[in-house]
């Protein structure tokens, strides 16, 4: 097939476009600066250098490119785990990407007649904190998100809806690690790890689901191949609260262990955000992505993964 991935120079893009190409897929590979288009190329892709939230640019972009399938990969995350205490401020590019890039993207496939649209979403913050600590597709988003991150959870939204509705697919990712992530070795929230500038808040009880960035792109290249419309979780088996990764990451990277401040401070510190997920956020199931795309995660458990990461560092 004909693929086109926007965002094709972020750290999923740069695994799924050699996934693609060696499945035998013609890919056109879009990013924002031309300082990335020889990267691009070198992945396989036909680069193109463009801004998904320049409606007419991206219609003319993907109507001479012809693609089967739209990937919508794009986001604006470099640098932001540094300034999340202001969350919505952080993400303001990308919940641009969510909402304007999205319209853009699907306007353009339907003009087409693109036969699938697939797009990035998150399974870390949306779900409502309550019920459940482990929760699959057809359970409620949060009602009452923190209030530094309406804007972020409402974009969220604003993608899922827009792509279900157009008879899309919606891959919420767990977090990521791996290259290219924050949590890789070089990257910033394992900096902070290393610093012990990033403490367990409170007693650390809420959940969190990982995805090592090869299986994420190994479900997105499933899901692009013989994936039904709707949403599916991407993440690995293996669901775990703060209190439990965090000291484990911490002691595989030879630093000491995080400290522990009250939630009171972790507001005070890292905002509202940031400290509600560390103290009630929910994982992610992803029984209905091995069931439907036939897909199984490479790391089952994010345990094994980060010891792989480390070694291959």
């Amino acid at each position: 097939m004909k693929v086109f991935v926007a965002g094709a120079s972020g750290a999923i893009g740069k695994q799924l476009i050699p996934l693609l190409v060696d499945a035998g897929h013609e890919v056109v590979g879009t990013t924002t600066s031309p300082q990335k288009v020889d990267a691009v190329g070198t992945l396989g892709a036909r680069p193109v250098v463009l801004d998904l939230l320049d409606a007419n640019a991206v219609g003319r972009t993907v109507s001479e490119a012809e693609p089967d399938v739209v990937v919508h990969e794009a986001t604006a995350l470099a640098a932001v785990a540094s300034s999340l205490r202001k969350f919505d401020k952080a993400f303001a590019q990308t919940n641009r990407l969510r909402t304007e890039g999205t319209d853009n993207l699907l306007a353009a496939a339907r003009a087409i007649e693109a036969k699938k649209f697939v797009a990035q979403s998150y399974a870390g913050w949306p779900y409502a904190r309550e019920g459940a600590t482990v929760k699959d597709e057809g359970a409620a988003l949060d009602p009452r998100p923190a209030g530094n991150a309406k804007e972020t959870i409402a974009a969220i939204r604003y993608l899922e809806e827009s792509v279900v509705a157009a008879n899309g697919i919606v891959l919420r990712y767990g977090g990521f690690y791996g290259p290219g992530t924050s949590l890789a070795t070089g990257g910033e929230s394992a900096q902070a790890i290393r610093k012990r500038a990033f403490p367990v808040v409170g007693e650390g009880g809420g959940m969190t689901s990982f995805i090592h960035i090869e299986d994420a792109a190994r479900a997105t290249l499933a899901a692009v191949e013989h994936g039904q419309p709707g949403i599916y979780n991407i993440v690995d088996d293996d669901p775990a609260p703060v209190s439990a990764w965090l000291p484990y990451v911490a002691d595989a990277l030879g630093a000491k262990p995080p400290r522990h401040v009250p939630v009171w401070l972790g507001k005070l510190v890292a905002g509202e955000q940031l400290t509600t997920m560390m103290t009630e956020g929910r994982g992610a199931s992803n029984a209905k992505a091995k069931r439907e795309l036939d897909w199984r995660p490479l790391y089952p458990s994010w345990r094994e993964g980060f010891l792989n990461v480390l070694e291959a560092a």
